[in-house]
C-alpha cells in the first residue's frame, strides 16, 4: 500500500478536495500471523451445511463473534453436528433455517436471526451458491432458473433483508463470495461464471451507493478448493445431463463426456484460507477495507482484472460529481 496517509469514507464524501489521483492500490494485503479478535461482531452466514460456510462459522465464533450459522432443509445432521462442534467448543454459534432461494425462508430466517441477535446483525456472508457444468446451450431453463435464483437473486434476497437495519446503525459489512471464475470463463462450466460475473457486478454497484450509509462491501474471489461443492454440483449435473437430449451431447463433446463425474481431486488448498481472509478484512479499519480479494495459494488470473477494473472506473468517473464515491471504494 502507498506510504501516503489514504482518507476515510467520511473524509472523502466531507471534501472531495481531500480525494487524490493517485493510481489504485493492490486489492489485497498479506494475510497477518495471529487471527484478529472478532469479540462484539455479530455474523450471518448462508450455506452454513458445508464448504466455506461450516468451516468460516466456527472459525469467526472461535474468534468470539455471535454467529448465526443458516442452511435449508432443516432438521439435516450436517446442523447436529456443526451445533454438537460449537457446544464442544462453547462457541457462540445458533443455526437457522434459511433457503436463500425463498423469499418467505430469507424473510422468517432473518428475523429470527435478528431476534437472537438483538436486532443487529453487523456482518452478511452471503457464501451459499451451486454449480451446475456443461455447455451453455445444454443448460436447459430449469438448470439456468435454479443456478440464478440461488446464486444471484440468493444474495439480492439477503442484501434486501439485512440493509435496512445495517443503515439504521450507519455501519455494516457485506462480503458476497463470488469465485475466479466471476472475472475468467472456462469452457464447459455452464452458466457458473455468467452468475458470478453478476454477483461480481452488482457487489462493486452497492459498494458506490452505500459508502454515505457507512457499510462497506468486499468481494472474496476463491480458486478452487476441497469442499462438498463438487458433490452437490455432481447431482445438479448429473440430472441435467440425464434431462438432456443425447444428440444434443454429442454435439458438444468433449464438454459433455463428464458431466456429473467431476470429483474435484488434485485440489489440496486449505478451506479455511477463505474464512481467514474474511476475518482479516472484519478487522480492518473502516473505509480500509478492500473491495475486491483474491484467495488461494495458487495461480491468482482475476488479479490482473481486478486492477485494470479499477483503474477504468476511477478514469472513467473519477472526476465525475460520483467520483467521490469511486474513489472511496477503490482508493
Amino acid at each position: 500500500m502507498p506510504s501516503r496517509h489514504t482518507p476515510s469514507r467520511r473524509e472523502l464524501i466531507a471534501s472531495a478536495a481531500a480525494l487524490t489521483a493517485a493510481a489504485p492500490a493492490l486489492l489485497h494485503a498479506a494475510t497477518p500471523a495471529a487471527a484478529p479478535s472478532l469479540k462484539g461482531r455479530t455474523i450471518l452466514i448462508t450455506g452454513a451445511s458445508s464448504g466455506f460456510g461450516r468451516v468460516g462459522a466456527l472459525y469467526y465464533a472461535g474468534l468470539g463473534a455471535t454467529v448465526i450459522a443458516t442452511m435449508r432443509g432443516l432438521p439435516r445432521p450436517e446442523a447436529d453436528t456443526l451445533a454438537a462442534q460449537a457446544a464442544k467448543d462453547k462457541l457462540d454459534l445458533h443455526i437457522v433455517e434459511i433457503d436463500v432461494t425463498s423469499d418467505a425462508s430469507v424473510a422468517a430466517g432473518t428475523a429470527k436471526a435478528l431476534q437472537i441477535a438483538g436486532g443487529r446483525i453487523d456482518t452478511l456472508i452471503n457464501n451459499a451458491g451451486i454449480g451446475i457444468t456443461g455447455p451453455v446451450e445444454v443448460q436447459d431453463m430449469e438448470a439456468t432458473k435454479l443456478i440464478f435464483d440461488t446464486n444471484v437473486l440468493g444474495i439480492q434476497r439477503m442484501q434486501r433483508a439485512l440493509l435496512p437495519q445495517m443503515r439504521a446503525a450507519k455501519s455494516g459489512q457485506i462480503f458476497n463470495i463470488s469465485s475466479q471464475l466471476g472475472r475468467v470463463i472456462v469452457p464447459g462450466g455452464g452458466h457458473y461464471s455468467a452468475t458470478k460475473f453478476a454477483v461480481e457486478a452488482m457487489s462493486e454497484q452497492l459498494a458506490y451507493e452505500l459508502v454515505t450509509h457507512g457499510i462497506e462491501v468486499t468481494v472474496i474471489q476463491p480458486g478452487g478448493y476441497p469442499t462438498k461443492v463438487w458433490v452437490n454440483r455432481n447431482a445438479y449435473t448429473g440430472a441435467l445431463r440425464e434431462r438432456s437430449d443425447a444428440e444434443l451431447l454429442a454435439a458438444y463433446e468433449p464438454f459433455t463426456k463428464g458431466m456429473g463425474t467431476e470429483d474435484g481431486s488434485g485440489r489440496s488448498a486449505d478451506p479455511l484460507d477463505v474464512p481467514r481472509a474474511i476475518a482479516e478484512i472484519m478487522a480492518m479499519p473502516a473505509g480500509k477495507r478492500p473491495l475486491r480479494r483474491a484467495v488461494h495459494p495458487g495461480n491468482k488470473p482475476q488479479e490482473a482484472i481486478n486492477r485494470v477494473s479499477a483503474e477504468v472506473q476511477l478514469a472513467w468517473l473519477g472526476g465525475s460529481p460520483l467520483g467521490p464515491l469511486i474513489k472511496a471504494v477503490h482508493d
